[in-house]
């Protein structure tokens, strides 16, 4: 099964967080898409893009918005496909809250998976998990990065303790 995701943000603003998770996805040699729709000033295409995602064979979507964010859950009022909301904190959020919020407190029926405050990266590592259930190449991929942060950890606290 082919991996590939859609990572969406409200603004081209949103850019420099999200391509954390083109980076990682890249890392990952997972396939991916990058749009750039508002929930607010385009919500035909938003509302086109989410009914069409599954068809089009994406099995993940991460959304990226600030202020008040509601292009995550725009996003999974139209689609069964998991949502992960990555809060930005934009130049017009209130320190972040106001997306944090919008994106964290969704009604019933309608779950937003979200992250930390400008935390595309994570929600690349787990939308990658979510797709490594049932790709054993992936999944060896992801086990390897986890590895790797171990690795790192183990060898900075072994220098430390040689100062």
């Amino acid at each position: 099964m082919k991996a590939f995701v859609s990572i969406i943000m409200g603004s081209t603003s949103d850019l420099p967080i999200m391509e954390e998770a083109v980076k990682f996805f890249q890392e990952m040699e997972i396939e991916y898409e990058v749009q750039a729709l508002s929930a607010h000033r385009t919500p035909e295409l938003v509302m086109d893009f989410a009914k069409k995602a599954k068809k089009r064979g994406v099995q993940v979507i991460i959304a990226g918005a600030g202020g008040a964010a509601h292009l995550p859950g725009v996003i999974a009022a139209f689609t069964s496909i998991p949502v992960i909301g990555v809060p930005i904190k934009s130049s017009n959020s209130i320190d972040g809250w106001d997306s944090l919020l919008s994106i964290l407190q969704m009604p019933s029926g309608i779950p937003v998976a979200t992250v930390a405050l400008n935390g595309a990266k994570n929600a690349a590592i787990l939308a990658t998990q979510m797709m490594a259930i049932h790709n054993k190449q992936l999944y060896s991929r992801l086990s390897d990065f986890k590895e790797s942060m171990k690795a790192k950890v183990i060898e900075a606290n072994h220098s430390i303790q040689k100062q």
